[in-house]
Formats: structure tokens, C-alpha cells, sequence
């Protein structure tokens, strides 16, 4: 591997860390809407459409790479993409109740701890005794303290009631949904990193769909393709169930017919690009970074998506007016959740 292309891989993962730090930011103008009448469009384009799309134009056989692989990879793929769908309903709606910051910072630190650690402890747990597994528990331990630091500048906020309590005004620069407590919140952030580390074991599982393409002589990032529309199918799947749900359930289909739509689909469709994107530009990332993906490509991934996503929730208000010790509070919390990160990154490297 020459340095040019891993530059060029390393270049791909900032790109990919700030697409996935900005794809919520349309939510901030969608106020009018319901939540589930922008996340439904959002999920038919990230999951759905651009995934199937990308494996039309790149995969020659999908089908028959599929049936030479074993079927247990395919089923583990699906129940976890289909695991992870729960997540992305808990990101999206955690969005809505504590902003965009907040949910990224938190959900992305335990998506980090755990994607490295539970596939560890599902098909190596002795390696926990390991350089590689004590770093790892290490990477968590600091995450963890990370996300309660992060917790206390999201609840002071709350006590302020300033910058959140303009999710309750409907109009112009307001978040899709409603406001919740911040205890609510925080339990939706915590489930949907729980459950987005969840894909990082699909993925692993899925890794003999790789090696099936690769026999019948398709290039890896075929089979990873492939392996991304399972994943992402099968969660997208979830979504547009619980967003028909909440369409009838609330009346709330009558809203595609309000002035505006064009801005609304347009909205939802660049959010979808950009974070369906985001996937797939990092996995051409760590196709050209090889043995350098997770030293390199996955931290710069990951903390470009968090300082990213924070720098939209500071430009849109999230914690303006906010009082100077929570504004302190979520600094050091971002500041630890970074190192993290990095030392996650650093045990995946091992």
C-alpha cells in the first residue's frame, strides 16, 4: 500500500465523519412536520434506495453470491440490521428530544466502546486479559466516564430552559417532534448506541459474504456493498413500519399536502445522501487504509462525526445562552469522549 493511497483513504474517512456529523442538520428546519413525516422519505433513501442502487451498479450476481454463502451469515446480518432499525427510531427520536449534539455525543461514544467489545466478547472473550482487550476496556471505561460528564451538561441545560425549550415552538428553526425529559432523552441515546454497535456485529457476522464474493471473483468492496444492504434493508425495513404506524396512528399523513413539500422531500433526501453516504464512502476508506483502517480510519471517522455534529448544534443554538459552567461541562465531556475514541481506535490497530 503505497502513502498516496492511504492518504487518500484517510482523506475519505474525514469526509465520511463530517457527512455523518451533518445529516441530522435539516431536522433543525423542519419544525412544521412531524417526525415521521421526515424520517419516513429519510429511511427510503439511506437504507432502501441508495443501498439497493449501489449493488445494482456495482454487484453483477448479488443472488447468486448470496446462495454460495452460508446461511447463517446471511440471517445474522439480517436479525442484527434489523436490531439495529430499532436504533436508528431511538437516534432519530432522541434527536428531536435533546438535539443534535447531545444525541450524537452520546450515542456515537457508546457505539464505539461497545462495537469494539461485544464482538470481542461473543467470539474471543479471553483476549479481554490481552494488551488488546485491557486498552479496549480502558477506551470504554474512559467513554463512559465521557458520557456522564456529557449528561450533566445536557441536564444543567435543561434546568436553564433555554435552548431547549425551543423545540416546543412550531416554524422555522425548530426540531422535528417534541421535547421529552432529559432523562428520557438520555435513555434514547443510550439504546440507540447500544443498538448501532449492534451493526458492527452484523457486519462481522456477515464477513463469509465477503469471502463468497471473493471466490466467485468479485472485489471486496462488492461483497461489502452487498453485505450493507442486508444490514441497512433490514433496518430500514423496521423504520418505515414504525413510521406508517405513526402516520396513521397520529393523522399526520395529511402534512405531506402542507405548502412546502418540495423543501421537505429535498431535506430528507440530502439526509439521507449524506448518511447513507457516509457509509458507503468509509467503506471505500477502508478498502484503500487495509491494516491501517481501524488505527486510522475509524477514529478519524468517528471524531470527525462527533466534533462535526456538535459544531452544527453550537451554529443552530443548541446551547446558546446556555450558562458558562454547562457550556464547560459539555466541553470536557466532548474533549474525553474524543480520547475515547482515539484509544479505541488505537486497541482495534492491535
Amino acid at each position: 500500500m503505497t502513502t498516496s493511497i492511504a492518504t487518500v483513504g484517510a482523506i475519505l474517512s474525514v469526509v465520511a465523519g463530517i457527512m455523518n456529523g451533518v445529516f441530522a442538520l435539516p431536522m433543525r428546519f423542519l419544525g412544521r412536520w412531524e417526525w415521521e413525516n421526515v424520517w419516513l422519505p429519510y429511511i427510503l433513501v439511506a437504507c432502501l434506495i441508495m443501498p439497493a442502487a449501489v449493488v445494482y451498479f456495482t454487484v453483477s450476481a448479488p443472488m447468486a453470491i448470496l446462495a454460495a454463502s452460508p446461511l447463517s451469515a446471511v440471517i445474522g446480518a439480517l436479525v442484527c440490521g434489523s436490531l439495529w432499525g430499532f436504533g436508528a427510531i431511538m437516534f432519530g427520536q432522541a434527536v428531536s428530544a435533546v438535539g443534535i449534539s447531545l444525541t450524537n455525543t452520546i450515542a456515537l461514544a457508546i457505539s464505539a466502546s461497545l462495537g469494539s467489545l461485544l464482538p470481542m466478547l461473543i467470539l474471543n472473550p479471553t483476549s479481554l486479559t490481552t494488551k488488546h482487550g485491557v486498552l479496549l476496556l480502558a477506551g470504554t471505561a474512559i467513554a463512559i466516564v465521557g458520557m456522564v460528564v456529557s449528561g450533566v451538561a445536557g441536564r444543567l441545560r435543561e434546568k436553564n430552559h433555554l435552548a431547549l425549550d425551543k423545540v416546543e415552538n412550531e416554524g422555522e428553526g425548530t426540531l422535528v417532534g417534541r421535547r421529552r425529559p432529559m432523562r428520557v432523552g438520555m435513555m434514547l441515546c443510550i439504546g440507540a448506541g447500544i443498538l448501532s454497535a449492534v451493526f458492527n456485529i452484523g457486519f462481522s457476522l456477515a464477513q463469509p459474504i465477503i469471502a463468497a464474493g471473493l471466490s466467485a471473483g468479485h472485489a471486496a468492496s462488492d461483497g461489502i456493498n452487498l453485505v450493507w444492504l442486508l444490514l441497512l434493508g433490514s433496518g430500514g425495513i423496521v423504520n418505515v413500519i414504525f413510521c406508517v404506524y405513526l402516520l396513521m396512528n397520529n393523522h399526520s399523513g395529511q402534512k405531506f399536502l402542507l405548502p412546502g413539500l418540495t423543501r421537505l422531500v429535498v431535506s430528507t433526501i440530502l439526509m439521507g445522501l449524506f448518511w447513507g453516504g457516509a457509509i458507503f464512502v468509509y467503506g471505500e476508506a477502508s478498502t484503500r487504509l487495509g491494516s491501517l483502517g481501524p488505527a486510522l480510519g475509524w477514529p478519524l471517522f468517528l471524531t470527525t462525526g462527533l466534533l462535526v455534529s456538535n459544531i452544527c448544534g453550537i451554529f443552530t443554538g443548541e446551547w446558546r445562552s446556555t450558562a458558562a459552567n454547562t457550556k464547560w461541562w459539555m466541553g470536557w465531556g466532548l474533549a474525553v469522549l474524543a480520547v475515547a475514541i482515539l484509544v479505541l481506535g488505537e486497541a482495534g490497530a492491535m
